[in-house]
């Protein structure tokens, strides 16, 4: 086996529960092992199901996903509450040594962000979302942690099934994957490229079909990015049906791997990538079986393991987690970690936000306290450290090596339009979820993962715009939808100073508010009523601000009427 960890597991588990005690004072955590030198693995490539540094060391890759790239705010989410290198910290002392960064390619050539507030990171503030790609690369690397870019959606309203949608052609995410390629050939702390997020529907693996075989898109665009920079790791995720007509998570079925595998221009560079969740996600077959959990190591080796197990390349779990509050998840959690301890292959866990719907992060609601009984169940794969704290760089920003983006191509997207999905999966959410991650199944994303019902449908048309005595005008959008929530925008715009707003609108089958930002949310009987709060709540006049929020209900409105407020 490879990368083995060693000594007794009791001992481990004594060691690593107490070096992940800590101790939350003014909103700080403080591990009580003593601090590392914060320096990032280099460049990485593979060597049979090893990934290696450029010394031949076997690394392990331990990354955690912080999502909101992706997303309408193109930024990542909670930086409207804690300062990105107070969020960079918290990771790299909770024993993570890498973040998967989600993206869009919507955001890579919008012109600004939303939803970073001025008084936690005023240098953010006015940067365009691709310059503060380049800060959040280089607050990661400056305390010690390396950073995989994931295309995790083409536009950030939704999940896609395949590589490309009518409005994102193939050519047009090859083009910005060498972009970023040659944006980043520099920058050794930026390891891998997660080529896209949770293939799923019609995706197929080595299936001939131009317009749906996932495993020749995967090379196409695997060559293309190693053209630019050859030292990055490729990382490939699966199709949620497999050849054998089986299915399993969107993007977690890599069975085909075993007669077709990815081959790239340039050796050792492909790392494949399954998605896994627990049944409070999406009950799968597996978790009703008479010997649940004891049947779970047999499944993953089926679906992706003996990539690894038969040395063919690196595996690297590319998203897995949970609230933790059932006991079929809490035996799920315990078993994975035990296989992913046992094998030493690498993994993602989503999500380090705490508003992924369905399965919460690791850390609570106000993005500082630690979820310390998550981190005693992931405490066998993590080495939880302190990180001298790091001042600011007086640029953020590394100097690219080219920071051209390319303008989108002309060139046809494939002729056939992807079939919707029969299963329905996870994608990723604005501003407050997570993504969604299934089989026919939904999952989490940056988005609220769904449960048993597909993921479904977000209204791209925005509610009407409500005028009040002409000081504000308000816009409602539904982001995502699924069978337990939605997630909504609100675009509001003043005329003359505001200092207090509100927005209402009603929400039949709206249970609770799971999440806000920018404003303070209630419900009474089936109506929402929204106030701007903290960096929203005063406005200027003509000043606009896009806020938002994450509602527990059983449907979601498509576009109501607004009634607006203001003083």
């Amino acid at each position: 086996m490879i990368g083995v960890r060693t000594g007794s597991r009791g001992s481990r588990w004594l060691g690593l529960l107490l070096s992940i005690a800590v101790v939350v004072s003014a909103g700080v955590m403080t591990s009580v092992v003593p601090a590392r030198a914060a320096t990032t693995a280099g460049w990485l490539h593979t060597d049979g199901s090893r990934i290696v540094t450029e010394s031949g060391q076997t690394h392990t890759i331990r990354a955690v996903s912080w999502f909101g790239m992706e997303t309408s705010t193109c930024a990542p989410h909670g930086l409207w509450t804690i300062p990105l290198d107070e969020g960079m910290r918290r990771i790299a002392e909770m024993g993570f040594n890498t973040i998967r960064l989600p993206f869009s390619n919507e955001c890579l050539t919008a012109s600004s962000t939303t939803s970073i507030d001025a008084n936690a990171n005023p240098t953010l503030v006015g940067l365009t979302p691709l310059q503060l790609m380049d800060t959040v690369i280089a607050r990661a690397k400056a305390v010690g942690l390396s950073v995989i870019l994931d295309r995790h959606r083409p536009g950030s309203d939704a999940q896609s099934e395949l590589w490309y949608t009518p409005a994102y052609s193939e050519q047009r995410w090859i083009d910005e994957w060498k972009m970023l390629a040659q944006r980043y050939k520099n920058e050794p702390a930026v390891v891998g490229v997660d080529l896209h997020n949770e293939p799923h529907g019609a995706a197929c693996w080595g299936c001939g079909d131009a317009a749906t075989d996932w495993r020749a898109a995967a090379t196409r665009a695997g060559n293309a990015v190693l053209s630019v920079n050859p030292k990055l790791l490729i990382v490939v995720e699966g199709v949620e049906r497999q050849p054998d007509g089986s299915s399993t998570w969107w993007g977690g079925g890599l069975a085909g791997v075993a007669e077709k595998p990815v081959t790239l221009n340039v050796a050792n560079r492909v790392v494949y990538s399954p998605h896994e969740y627990p049944a409070s996600v999406y009950n799968q077959t597996w978790f009703g079986a008479g010997d649940y959990p004891a049947n779970l190591p047999a499944v993953w080796e089926k679906n992706w393991g003996f990539i690894a197990s038969r040395g063919i390349a690196p595996v690297l779990v590319g998203e897995f987690g949970t609230k933790l509050e059932t006991a079929s998840d809490r035996a799920w959690v315990k078993t994975l970690v035990d296989y992913l301890g046992k094998t030493g292959i690498s993994f993602a866990y989503w999500s380090f936000n705490p508003n992924s719907g369905d399965t919460g992060g690791l850390v609570r609601d106000d993005w500082r306290t630690p979820q310390t009984t998550k981190l005693a169940a992931l405490a066998p794969l993590l080495t939880p450290t302190t990180v001298p704290t790091a001042a600011p760089t007086a640029s953020a920003t590394p100097k690219p090596s080219s920071s051209s983006t390319p303008k989108p191509s002309s060139t046809p997207k494939p002729s056939s339009t992807p079939k919707p999905s029969s299963t329905p999966k996870p994608t990723a959410s604005p501003k407050p979820s997570s993504t969604p991650k299934p089989s026919s199944t939904p999952k989490p994303s940056s988005t609220p993962k769904p449960s048993s019902t597909p993921k479904p449908t977000a209204s791209a048309t925005p509610s009407p715009s409500a005028p009040s005595a002409g000081a504000i005008t308000a816009a409602w959008s539904l982001q995502s939808a699924w069978g337990e929530g939605y997630v909504a925008d609100l675009t509001v715009t003043a005329a003359r100073r505001v200092d207090r707003w509100t927005v209402s609108w009603s929400s039949p089958g709206a249970t609770s508010i799971v999440n806000a930002w920018g404003m303070d949310c209630r419900i009474s009987g089936s109506t929402i009523t929204c106030s701007g709060a903290g960096w929203a709540a005063g406005l200027a006049p003509g000043q606009t601000v896009k806020v938002g929020l994450q509602v527990a209900a059983t449907r979601a409105p498509a576009a109501p009427p607004l009634s607006t407020t203001s003083s």
